[in-house]
């Protein structure tokens, strides 16, 4: 859909927030039909809506659209019969107009013909699960806390919202997450048989009713699966019977702290037993064998200030007992999971050495701890979203890496298992035809690493701009990526390298201390010691790059958002190498930021007080002489406001480069009222990266640019 002319998009801001974006991946039954979805930018270019497109998982025939609607489609999973649900806001044919109109299931029959509702909940539907081999379907919906069905719940929210009441009363922590209010709807389940669906067409509700009219025909029957309270996480697996919907339940811990565990529901009774409950860990990634005996998931020990959080894949029989280590020796920490079709392996993704491979592990239910673990694939990229035929013959999925975005791909899983057991080759995806072209990169990307003062091996992603040599040197952006448990291994359209390139820099991706995809050493290197070995492997590739001839080492700038916003303050009072630095949602006073993020249980984990002084910028302040760009939005919960707030007066007060007698000063603040961590709405996105270059201009290649007129 994207023709080869438009497909040079970093130039201009304006064509690159109008880039469609692939995400989500869903394969049918049969395995003839695979579905994503596209996003692309709305006609008043305030926000993006996703439409379902049909990929020809041959690679044959071209990528051709499924939906259309203003309010976009989303969460698309295929029934055993091989009809299309996904959700959806948009307005619904058979019945009465509504304002406010909120996500319900669709059904997209497998012969054709339209979409229509088959679920409604006054709050939305929302992340629909469909067993695979029996007509059950599970979806999630918000109700308030003292409503005791679906109906109750929309008595419920008419007479707050005719009230214009939004108080929320709590009764526990947390109360936010990222750019959230919680409360005070709070998710429940809910199942029902696809089978009691009619292939007859709705009734329409004449335009007359009430309020009090029924559903029209065709619609599914709820069943509530589990009742008030908080800490139901909206996703889940329905086992391949239907029998049993396995969930993940966050539970109250000692501290005002939470952890989660796994439990296993009854989907005719809503009857609830706990299958992993361990206070030392937490648990996610849940995923149900198709012979309905396994569950592996993945746990997460709980960090001290001393010990960083181990990652493990785990297995417990799905009738109960002890769970046991998956490949107890895999120095790696798993991602996705998905089951062979005959339960006896694994493929797993997790991130390594800057990319993010599909791993077999075999033998997982014999002796789970001695698993054997081979690499599936060869290439340089990172894969999520694994679907699997039926058979085990193809997998698809998304493959992503800094060279290119989202891309749907098929893997000959088949010829890779004919190999011998221990001495396979990791194999080539081949591509499909996506509904979206790849851009056209304005430079090239390379790796460099270096040697740690310990020891160390530290890698990075080097973006060069066309033209970069020894007679053209590059200016340098060491870009920090957050986290700090991360690493610079996926596309990311918000946090992009490739606008920088097209401006001339030379971009600088590392992975210091702390990234995963090293090993579990790795990230204990700079565990309770943020200012050490993360600051010094940053410098130290830093160094590796600009002893290049052609990056130039007198004009570089650093930047980071999240967790690399605190290294990037870090690095302002620790060295005065850079011109400029960008600091975006950055932790800055970390004896006020603890109590003050959504999860403070968890920083309690993860720096002692005196670490977190120890580690703290702020007590650096006087020794800033580098001008900084501070960033931050006001719905970050995850990194509040107040951090952008001190920060910002400190810098012109007490910093070694402060506010002149008459307020002028060198720094510079870029706050958005109604944005979150990321700055996520597409014109806020445009202003960031003209705020950020024009400031970089100014103060690396000495360029004064103008600021957008949408600033004021």
């Amino acid at each position: 859909m994207t023709d080869s002319a438009d497909r040079n998009i970093f130039a201009d801001l304006d064509r690159y927030v109008a880039q469609p974006r692939v995400s989500g991946l869903a394969l049918s039954p049969d395995g003839t039909r695979l579905v994503t979805g596209v996003q692309t930018l709305n006609p008043d270019r305030t926000g993006y809506s996703t439409a379902l497109w049909q990929v020809d998982p041959s690679g044959e025939a071209p990528a051709r659209r499924l939906t259309r609607s203003a309010k976009g489609e989303a969460s698309a999973v295929f029934t055993p019969g091989g009809d299309l649900l996904f959700t959806s806001a948009r307005p619904d044919p058979d019945t009465k107009g509504d304002d406010d109109p909120k996500p319900a299931l669709w059904l997209l029959p497998a012969g054709g013909g339209e979409a229509r509702v088959i679920a409604t909940a006054p709050g939305g539907i929302g992340s629909p699960l469909v067993a695979r081999d029996a007509d059950i379907v599970s979806v999630a919906a918000e109700l308030l806390p003292s409503a005791v069905d679906l109906k109750h719940d929309g008595e419920l929210r008419k007479a707050r919202d005719e009230g214009k009441v939004s108080a929320i009363l709590h009764t526990g922590y947390p109360v936010r997450y990222w750019d959230e209010d919680l409360g005070p709807a709070e998710t429940r389940r809910f199942a029902a048989s696809l089978a009691e669906l009619s292939d007859a067409p709705a009734t329409p509700l004449p335009a007359a009713e009430g309020d009090d009219a029924p559903e029209p025909a065709g619609r599914l029957t709820l069943r509530q699966l589990t009742g008030a309270g908080r800490g139901l996480n909206d996703g889940g697996e329905l086992t391949p019977d239907g029998a049993t919907l396995v969930a993940v339940l966050d539970v109250p811990a000692p501290g005002a702290a939470q952890r989660s565990t796994l439990i296993a529901i009854d989907t005719a009774t809503g009857e609830r037993r706990v299958l992993v409950d361990d206070p030392g860990y937490d648990v996610y990634d849940s995923a149900i064998s198709p012979d309905g005996l396994w569950v592996a998931y993945t746990s997460e020990t709980h960090s001290t200030p001393q010990s960083a959080p181990v990652v493990h894949l785990q297995l417990v029989p799905l009738a109960g007992g002890e769970p046991r280590v998956i490949a107890a020796d895999w120095d790696r920490w798993p991602g996705e999971i998905v089951w062979l079709p005959d339960s006896s392996a694994l493929l797993v993704t997790a991130d390594e050495d800057g990319r993010a491979p599909v791993f077999l592990i075999s033998g997982v239910t014999e002796a789970p701890a001695e698993a054997r673990v081979e690499r599936v694939t060869a290439d340089a990229a990172a894969f999520h979203n694994l679907q699997l035929t039926r058979d085990g013959s193809a997998l698809y999925a998304l493959r992503t890496s800094y060279a290119a975005p989202d891309a749907p791909v098929r893997l000959d899983l088949a010829a890779f298992l004919a190999g011998e057991a221990g001495s396979r080759h990791p194999i080539a995806a081949q591509e499909l035809r996506s509904p979206v072209a790849a851009p056209e990169l304005p430079g090239t990307l390379t790796e460099i690493e270096t040697v740690a003062a310990d020891g160390s091996r530290v890698r990075a992603w080097l973006a060069l701009p066309e033209g970069a040599s020894a007679e053209k040197p590059a200016p340098l952006l060491l870009w920090i990526h957050g986290g700090p448990l991360g690493s610079w291994n996926t596309w990311s359209w918000r946090w992009n390298p490739w606008l920088m390139v097209a401006e001339g820099y030379a971009v600088l991706l590392p992975d210091p201390a702390l990234s995963t995809g090293y090993g579990q050493e790795f990230i204990q290197r700079g565990w309770g010691a943020w200012g050490q070995a993360p600051f010094t492997d940053l410098m130290s590739i830093t160094d590796t790059a600009v002893a290049r001839s052609d990056i130039d080492e007198t004009r570089t700038a650093a930047m980071g958002g999240s967790f690399g916003g605190y290294m990037a303050n870090w690095v302002a009072g620790h060295t005065d190498r850079f011109r400029a630095i960008v600091t975006h949602a950055s932790l800055w006073a970390l004896d006020q930021f603890g109590p003050t993020t959504d999860a403070a249980w968890y920083w309690q984990r993860e720096l002692s007080p005196e670490a977190a002084l120890a580690n703290s910028p702020h007590l650096s302040v006087e020794k800033i002489v580098t001008p900084m760009l501070v960033v931050h939005g006001d719905r970050d919960y995850r990194v509040p406001i107040g951090e952008g707030l001190r920060l910002w007066y400190e810098l012109l007060s007490k910093s070694g480069s402060p506010a002149a007698d008459d307020g002028s000063t060198d720094h510079r603040f870029l706050y958005f009222p109604d944005e979150n961590h990321w700055v996520l709405s597409p014109q806020h996105a445009k202003v960031w990266y003209q705020v950020v270059l024009a400031f970089l201009a100014k103060h690396v290649l000495g360029e004064e640019r103008e600021l957008p007129a949408t600033l004021g």
